[in-house]
Formats: C-alpha cells, sequence, structure tokens
C-alpha cells in the first residue's frame, strides 16, 4: 500500500500571480516565456494525482500591494476538493486589527488551517511589531504560523527570511505558537534547525527543494532527533511534487522517519483529517 502524502506548501496560482515582476526569475527557472488565459482546478489537482499526493495546503498570498492570491481564491480552489485541500490564509499586516479579523474569517468561516507571511514580500521580519497581533491570534485560534525562511527566490532582499535572530526572538516570546518555516532555511539551514531543536513549537518544511538539494546537516536531522519535525513540501507550481517525491530514496529516510516527514508531521500539525 503506498503512503499517505500530505504536502505542505503549494499554490494554485492564477495567470495575474505568475506574471508578477517580481517573479521573473522563477518564470526564467520554469521556462515560461507565454502566461495561459486561464489556470483550472485541474491543473493542480493532477500534478497531485501525477505524484501520488493525497492531500495539500494551499496557500493564498498578500503583500503591500493587497491580496496576490486571495483568502477566498483559495476557498474557491478548496471548495473543488474538499476531501484533498486545506487552505491557509494571508492577510494585510499593515491593518493589524484588519489582519486580525480577516484571519478569524478565514479560520472560523472558510475553514482554513493556518496563517502564511512572507516576511521578503513585506520586506520586514518575523520579529516586527505588526505581526505580534496576529502571533496572539493563532494562538487562540489554534493555527500554525507559517511563513518563508532562507533567502528569496523572487527578485527582493533576502535578509527578512534570516531564523537567527528574527524567528528566535518570535519563538522565544511566544512559546504557544506553532511556527513552521518553510523552503528549508538555506544559506542558514543550520539556524533553522537550531530553532527546531531548540523550541518545542518549532518545525521546518521542505518546500522549494528537491530532496537532492537539502543540506547533509537537514537530512541528519530528519534521521535522528528531528524526524518529528520536518513536513514535506514542494511548493508547486514552482516545483513539481512529483519531481520531489522520485528522490526520496536519496534520503536513506528509515520507515517511521519517512511516514512522519510525508504526512504525520503535517496531519498532527494542522489537525488534518484523513
Amino acid at each position: 500500500m503506498p503512503p499517505h502524502i500530505i504536502d505542505a506548501w503549494i499554490q494554485h496560482p492564477t495567470p495575474e500571480f505568475i506574471g508578477d515582476p517580481m517573479f521573473a526569475s522563477l518564470r526564467r527557472w520554469l521556462g515560461l516565456t507565454e502566461l495561459p488565459d486561464d489556470i483550472p482546478v485541474e491543473f493542480t489537482l493532477s500534478a497531485l494525482d501525477a505524484a501520488g499526493v493525497d492531500q495539500a495546503l494551499v496557500s493564498a498570498w498578500w503583500g503591500p500591494q493587497g491580496p496576490l492570491l486571495s483568502n477566498d481564491h483559495v476557498a474557491r480552489v478548496v471548495a473543488a476538493a474538499p476531501e484533498r485541500l486545506f487552505g491557509v490564509a494571508s492577510v494585510d499586516i499593515s491593518r493589524p486589527m484588519h489582519a486580525v479579523r480577516e484571519l478569524r474569517r478565514a479560520v472560523r468561516e472558510l475553514g482554513f488551517v493556518g496563517l502564511r507571511v512572507l516576511p521578503w514580500l513585506w520586506g520586514l521580519p518575523p520579529d516586527d511589531r505588526r505581526y505580534y497581533p496576529l502571533y496572539a491570534e493563532c494562538i487562540e485560534l489554534d493555527v500554525p504560523f507559517c511563513l518563508q525562511v532562507g533567502h528569496a527566490g523572487p527578485l527582493k532582499p533576502s535578509e527578512p527570511g534570516r531564523p537567527i535572530p528574527y524567528l528566535d526572538h518570535v519563538a522565544c516570546e511566544f512559546p504557544e505558537l506553532k511556527i513552521v518555516g518553510g523552503h528549508i532555511g538555506y544559506p542558514w539551514t543550520t539556524e533553522m534547525i537550531a530553532l527546531a531543536t531548540k523550541y518545542q513549537n518549532v518545525f521546518i518544511d521542505t518546500s522549494a527543494y528537491k530532496p537532492s538539494r537539502y543540506p547533509p546537516e537537514l537530512v541528519a536531522f530528519m534521521r535522528g532527533h528531528g524526524r518529528h519535525k520536518v513536513l514535506f513540501g514542494s511548493n508547486f507550481p514552482m516545483i513539481t511534487p512529483q519531481s520531489c517525491l522520485a528522490q526520496l530514496d536519496q534520503l536513506d529516510l528509515d520507515t517511521e522517519a519517512s511516514k512522519l516527514f510525508l504526512s504525520v508531521n503535517s496531519q498532527t500539525l494542522f489537525k488534518l483529517t484523513t
């Protein structure tokens, strides 16, 4: 019987999202020269099917210019396959009370299971005061806070993604907050591993990286004492889940570590039904 697989970070994009100037580097990596007029939900579901992915967390995006992938867009995507897809909200952190109310709506009314904010998109590290009302609300709603750690692939500065000192401050000041650092933290992966080791509620997801590019220290962490702390993610459509999972054997994980990585850690953290 094939393993149950949960992808902790995907997007269902729109043509406008993919065409944003800041994604010029990503379009170059993907070899995209023309944008489609429409992207049906089947595009994303087919990618999950091809990889044998059973469930996935679909991320909204919100930046200083407004929603790039709105929470309502994600809700419509999730509604197309509610047994497989789960929404992760994004909000306008420049308006703290609006952000808190939108997070409440996303969780209580839309059924979303987490919040994601991208520090590089805002140019603000996660210990900026504008995040703090959201941390308190995530704790009250009992949903994880997700972010990107490490360098920014899009054409934006990477410094806000450095785990220490910024995320270290947050984890220390909000010990109840469940934090998921996506994109493994490269080139500061060792810092991210240190935080996941130090803090009970800090986790890492592997989105945006194929196993062949996982740093050796991350693989050792996954095989050993960090096996409960790492979640599989692809960052589709930047990378397909199939291309990530095709390299899974390179990690040489034992049966328990593989099961935790591919599904159990995400299922437990986000309280997903399977």
